[in-house]
């Protein structure tokens, strides 16, 4: 499989509040990240709140720019080009269906924007025969292209979210936490939708969520990240059932069984305290002072993101202890 996209030593650091003018101080939502992702595969980026994954996705579509590191596209070095030809290859379906939607916009002026910038429609009925086709695509009709977003429930403006990133015929998207605002019921429909999009179009995903459950059904490949750090990287069954960083442990132990009785015989992997702060995260690894095995290695030495064996990448010293 050839890589779509391949992300090399991402940085994203925010200048932060700082009480001295020669002494600044950075937020760093992502610290040296890299990963790829395959030609028509899903990879998910799970993680807690805070932990860098959105900043991630922003980035790699460079509704960020960058504080260092390089985002290739097909090959192709993207992280300091113009990236009007490239906006039509990548898209975003952003998170809240409530905000993401200009409230002044009818459906059809929020699907047809792309189209307008792009040049994609020759005269106005081939724009509308375009608006109504995303629409469909989506599960919404003709009628609903000129209604208001406030007219619409929850699951259907992320319909329409999803409508509009489709609307340039892209190849990739990157999937920020599509669901997590939606009722459960709503959310299998718009995970379902997703999969036949992608099977249909030939998509390639880049799936963000801090539900692991969701991550793991459309995954291909799942990533964990804390504080900034990806920590490790598998296939989506190898990470399930042959986790090997204790904070992914953690993160599937938490996973709700549906079987009552194998419910009962689940061991809950609890965390003690709190995350760090970013702006100022512990020294070597930044989950030592959270995890049971720390020793004093941890706290002088970064874990190397290490293959330790095909396809499963991990960044801990003590995994294979």
């Amino acid at each position: 499989m050839s890589k779509l996209i391949e992300v090399k030593n991402l940085k994203q650091y925010f200048p932060a509040a700082s009480n001295s003018l020669f002494n600044k101080r950075f937020l760093k939502a992502v610290d040296d990240v890299s990963f790829s992702i395959n030609r028509g595969e899903t990879l998910g980026l799970v993680g807690e709140s805070g932990c860098g994954k959105t900043t991630t996705g922003k980035s790699i579509v460079r509704l960020h720019e960058p504080t260092s590191g390089s985002i290739h596209y097909d090959g192709k070095d993207i992280t300091n080009v113009n990236m009007l030809p490239y906006r039509r290859k990548m898209q975003i379906v952003f998170q809240d269906p409530y905000a993401s939607l200009n409230p002044r916009m009818a459906v059809s002026d929020i699907v047809g924007e792309a189209i307008d910038i792009h040049k994609l429609a020759s005269n106005n009925k081939d724009r509308k025969a375009k608006i109504i086709s995303m629409l469909e695509r989506v599960g919404l009709n003709s009628e609903h292209a000129n209604r208001f977003p406030h007219e619409f429930s929850g699951g259907q403006r992320q319909r329409i979210g999803i409508a509009r990133s489709l609307a340039v015929d892209p190849e990739f998207i990157v999937c920020d936490e599509p669901v997590s605002a939606l009722d459960v019921s709503i959310q299998a429909q718009i995970i379902n939708m997703f999969e036949e999009l992608q099977e249909d179009l030939g998509l390639t995903y880049l799936f963000i969520a801090h539900d692991l459950s969701v991550v793991k059904h459309i995954s291909n490949r799942i990533g964990v990240m804390y504080l900034g750090k990806l920590v490790e990287l598998a296939e989506s069954y190898e990470l399930t059932f042959h986790s090997l960083h204790p904070y992914t442990k953690s993160l599937i132990s938490s996973i709700p069984e549906p079987d009552p009785k194998k419910s009962r015989l689940q061991q809950r992997i609890m965390l003690e305290g709190d995350v760090p702060s970013p702006l100022n995260p512990p020294s070597g690894c930044h989950f030592r002072t959270r995890c049971q095995y720390a020793t004093k290695i941890c706290a002088e030495q970064e874990p190397t993101f290490t293959e330790i064996s095909s396809g499963h990448f991990v960044a801990c010293h003590h995994c294979c202890d």
